[in-house]
């Protein structure tokens, strides 16, 4: 193998993964055998590409209906303080508690633990890593991924995109 070869090879998989990650542009597709709006599920908040796309910006499809990641510290929910509660930017269910946001050095609003009865979640397995994705359980929207190095009492980090996300005051 010539250094040209490995070099080349690494920088297409170093642009494959910054493109996966955000990195060239504000957001990734996933594969579509992951898609939370496939048909194959069903929510009790249902609606068309078309509604979807009537109600949500841009950013929110995109991260509510097909997945994507929001570039890291681009959420000006990440630094809210204020109390009261965010709920699913599709539907409108209430989801976290702002009594349960904390500052992870992410970039991404962090929560250590959901309302009641308010998320879902399934394996994800893509992007080369066993993750678990977290998604609104009443419309299915994308909201992000839950990780396991969280504070306590959970130890878990619901790490969310900003643009998933509704914050209303208390």
């Amino acid at each position: 193998m010539k250094r040209r070869d490995l070099v080349l090879g690494g920088t297409g998989f170093a642009a494959l993964f910054a493109a996966s990650y955000g990195g060239l542009g504000w957001w990734a597709a996933k594969a579509p055998d992951v898609l939370v709006s496939s048909t194959e599920e069903t929510f009790e908040v249902m609606k068309t590409e078309a509604e979807w796309r009537a109600i949500l910006s841009d950013a929110e499809y995109k991260v509510l209906r097909e997945e994507a990641t929001e570039r890291p510290h681009s959420s000006p929910l990440n630094t809210e303080k204020r109390t009261g509660t965010f709920h699913c930017g599709g539907c409108a269910l209430p989801l976290y508690a702002s009594a349960t946001k904390y500052d992870s050095g992410t970039g991404w609003p962090s929560f250590y633990e959901s309302l009641p009865n308010a998320v879902a979640t399934k394996d994800d397995n893509t992007l080369f890593a066993a993750r678990t994705e977290v998604h609104c359980r009443r419309c299915g929207g994308h909201l992000g991924h839950i990780f396991d190095d969280g504070p306590e009492p959970t130890g878990k980090r619901h790490c969310l995109n900003g643009a998933a996300l509704k914050f209303r005051e208390v």
